[in-house]
């Protein structure tokens, strides 16, 4: 399907957020929203060390798309836009939906992108329409004072949204349970690959990929539901 057709599919039913998942999300906005005061418009100012690794992230998350051909995409926690300028970049030709549940990095995104075309930015915690493709890209990382059951349920909460918001398939990364025990932090949530890659084979897709090989202590997980 074109990018042009995809901007008019429309979810056609969102699920109601319980109040402990809104109380979540307005924890995560809080947060992201005093980095970006802290830093503005920049990798730190969503929380990564620095350029360079946020474009090896964005490298990896985006090996999902073909970018031979127009396309739609959902950012999911899209921040100030950062992603939008990297495809842009490229040459690729896309319409871009940026979602972020901070009303500061929408704001952000908005002055960014504004004389950008096909460019709508929404303060959500989901999506509202359905893309060909969906990315995620270091959202999971912050749990602050949340258990691991709590985030879990919530990453795979998420994941449900991407899967119903992306038509070809959709890209996320987390923080791995391979890193360093003495360089783990109490605030942020490690993922097991091995069960993030059964849970997507098993759920949404036969065709996904584990990468888990360029350096950072993280990884990305490529979910193809189209060949």
């Amino acid at each position: 399907m074109s990018a042009q057709d995809s901007e008019s599919a429309k979810l056609t039913s969102s699920p109601v957020a319980e109040p402990r998942e809104t109380a979540l999300l307005s924890e995560v906005a809080t947060y992201y929203s005093d980095k970006l005061a802290q830093h503005g418009q920049s990798p730190r100012g969503v929380d990564w060390n620095g350029p360079e690794g946020q474009t090896l992230r964005f490298q990896e998350l985006c090996r999902v798309i073909d970018g031979s051909r127009p396309y739609s995409l959902t950012d999911l926690g899209c921040g100030y836009g950062a992603l939008h300028d990297h495809l842009a970049a490229k040459g690729h030709d896309f319409s871009y939906l940026g979602v972020d549940v901070s009303e500061s990095m929408i704001q952000a995104a908005r002055e960014r992108l504004r004389n950008r075309a096909k460019v709508r930015l929404l303060q959500a915690g989901s999506p509202d329409e359905v893309s060909d493709y969906g990315i995620a890209s270091g959202i999971f990382n912050v749990r602050l004072g949340r258990t691991d059951a709590e985030w879990r349920a919530y990453l795979e909460q998420t994941l449900d949204q991407l899967d119903r918001g992306s038509r070809i398939g959709f890209a996320f990364n987390c923080l791995t349970s391979y890193s360093d025990a003495d360089r783990m932090r109490a605030d942020l949530y490690y993922a097991d690959p091995c069960q993030f890659f059964d849970l997507c084979k098993r759920r949404y897709a036969k065709n996904v990929a584990l990468l888990h090989d360029y350096g950072l202590y993280e990884f990305t997980i490529l979910v193809r539901k189209q060949p």
